[in-house]
């Protein structure tokens, strides 16, 4: 426990160095602070917060769990990569002063998308250490019927064609889609499940949840602002009253986000056969590890997947590249260019 105490100090004030190095280096025009700026600063956030979070609790996702955190790292990659697939028919944003070397690209890229999940999951276990939304545990709710469990898996699937279909008008039903069509399934086959929490009056969750969806959003945000590798949004109706890059009704995306990335990972958890990244007992009574067969085909998938998710990315997402050059370059006058850049 000694030991563990004193890594998770040397964790947090790792993670804080680099965060307070990182900015400095990024205002000075740096590399490879200014292009990999993003990775920097969610790298040195996710430390941070797990660490505060053992200093509250005794147990923390990267120090007690290292194995679950470790499988959040690749599966980050794929979720958000899905999105990113999706954007290529949406085009609600666009990339630029990308790295133009492909393996530098590539590899931030991957280091970029795998923070998505530890973000949301890391800042989710922070609210609920200080104990935010316990009044929401008195709330219960009534089992579902399961005509609203084929009904919302039905509304689901209408989610997700809807937006492909028409784009323009319908692409916010994207990140609510994942959310009707898999929960009812993790409850149906016994996987970790938000209704099941509610049943239980155990509703803490949920909120923390959606208020962990908005304050990484708020994060992402800040941080994509000042990076010189950035994102620029395009979504339609929304250009005005921006907050940072993005338009403020924008941020009301964000936490459905996160309840959409938990949805979606406990339904990952579920098919492995897995109880997940939570310390809390799960009703998951499958608890086998993969073969190591099935697990070289996941990798091998996984592998493929990357390759080509990364690849339509370049062809269809990013708007302009640039060579990381050493040196300064002036972040604070940006200019005109600041309205067109777009993170990895």
């Amino acid at each position: 426990m000694v030991k563990k105490r004193l890594r998770g100090k040397i964790q947090g004030g790792i993670g804080l160095f680099i965060l307070l190095v990182s900015e400095v280096m990024l205002f000075q025009g740096i590399e490879p602070f200014a292009s990999w700026f993003y990775c920097f600063a969610w790298w040195a956030y996710i430390l941070t917060v797990d660490s505060v979070i053992y200093e509250l609790k005794g147990d923390s996702l990267i120090i007690s769990r290292t194995r679950e955190f470790l499988w959040l790292i690749p599966w980050s990659v794929v979720i958000w990569l899905v999105f990113e697939l999706v954007n290529v028919v949406m085009k609600n944003w666009y990339y630029v002063d990308v790295i133009d070397f492909l393996p530098a690209r590539w590899a931030g890229y991957s280091l970029a998308y795998a923070t998505v999940l530890p973000g949301i999951f890391e800042t989710t276990e922070l609210l609920d250490a200080l104990g935010l939304c316990k009044q929401m545990g008195k709330v219960k709710m009534s089992p579902p019927s399961q005509k609203w469990l084929v009904a919302s898996c039905c509304a689901g699937v209408l989610f997700f064609i809807t937006p492909f279909l028409f784009p323009r008008y319908f692409f916010p039903l994207i990140w609510l889609s994942c959310v009707f069509l898999l929960e009812p399934l993790n409850y149906w086959f016994g996987g970790r499940s938000l209704l099941k929490e509610w049943e239980k009056g155990h509703g803490q969750r949920s909120c923390n949840l959606l208020l962990a969806g908005l304050i990484c959003g708020f994060f992402w945000e800040f941080w994509n602002y000042w990076a010189k590798t950035k994102w620029i949004y395009t979504v339609p109706f929304f250009q005005y009253f921006k907050l940072f890059e993005m338009p403020v009704l924008g941020y009301l995306g964000f936490p459905p986000f996160a309840v959409e990335c938990y949805v979606l990972y406990n339904f990952i958890c579920l098919v492995q056969g897995r109880r997940g990244w939570e310390r809390e007992p799960s009703s998951l009574t499958i608890n086998r590890p993969l073969r190591y067969s099935a697990r070289v085909a996941l990798l091998t998938g996984m592998l493929i997947f990357f390759i080509v998710g990364f690849a339509m990315i370049d062809a269809c997402t990013v708007k302009s590249f640039s060579r990381m050059k050493s040196g300064k370059a002036s972040l604070l006058s940006r200019g005109s260019h600041a309205t067109h850049e777009a993170v990895l």
